[in-house]
């Protein structure tokens, strides 16, 4: 069944509010994030990295990455770059998501891969929930949950092609204060068995946004209960800034 607007209303309204997230172009961010996903793929660990994601289209930045003074940015679906500090382009890949089909991309990834996924992913996360009022999404309310989840109100969430995400469904779950406490999904870059469920702890309110500051990514494998370890990736959010506008970092 499709959705009843009293229920996104609330979600929106518990993270900020729809009025209030109109008006605003982008949302600055530092960050750390690590995990087992970085191990295996031999990327190095994020330190207070500072970040971009805007609210209105698929695109996300990392400044000073990945070196000091270039700009690493995913632009819609089609194109990652990094540039340096006179805007230009020192590599750029298009169609990125095609290129995760080599055989390298099961050991390493390389610095346009990782701006690929990391990209997508943490500009999803930072825009969410008001990522489920873009154009072509659709939602769905699903049963309720036993077991663990069985508090929890679980969305289905059917993404169109035009926003680069994990996979085209997942499952997000929202609890008594309607705020998002976990993401089911597939991870398609990593493997089509990189089933994980995705936590949401620790909010805090951040000039009008209201958000969660630790993120831990599990395995999920069988069932709604994920495995308590390897933590594939952990993120730490340290500060975030609406921005009502734009122009450089």
């Amino acid at each position: 069944m499709s959705i009843s607007f009293p229920i996104l209303d609330r979600i929106l309204d518990a993270h900020g509010g729809l009025g209030y997230w109109n008006g605003l172009e982008a949302i600055d961010a530092v960050i750390s994030a690590s995990g087992f996903l970085f191990t295996a793929k031999r990327r190095p660990k994020l330190d207070h990295v500072r970040m971009r994601a805007w609210t209105r289209e698929p695109r996300f930045a990392f400044y000073d990455f990945p070196a000091p003074g270039l700009t690493a940015e995913l632009i819609g679906t089609n194109e990652v770059r990094i540039s340096d500090t006179k805007g230009a382009v020192l590599s750029r890949r298009e169609n990125p998501r095609q290129a995760f089909r080599s055989l390298r991309h099961l050991f390493s990834w390389d610095d346009l891969d990782f701006i690929y996924f990391a990209g997508y992913a943490t500009w999803n996360y930072l825009i969410t929930p008001f990522l489920l009022t873009f154009p072509g999404v659709i939602v769905t309310e699903l049963a309720p949950a036993k077991g663990s989840l069985a508090s929890l109100t679980r969305l289905q969430v059917s993404f169109p092609d035009t926003i680069p995400t994990q996979c085209k469904e997942q499952i997000f779950s929202f609890d008594g204060m309607h705020l998002l406490r976990r993401l089911d999904y597939t991870a398609e870059v990593v493997g089509g068995w990189a089933h994980a469920a995705h936590l949401c702890d620790e909010y805090r309110s951040f000039d009008g946004i209201r958000a969660p500051t630790r993120r831990r990514v599990l395995p999920l494998l069988f069932g709604n209960d994920p495995l308590p370890g390897p933590t594939l990736v952990a993120i730490d959010i340290h500060d975030l800034r609406p921005k009502t506008g734009v122009t450089t970092a």
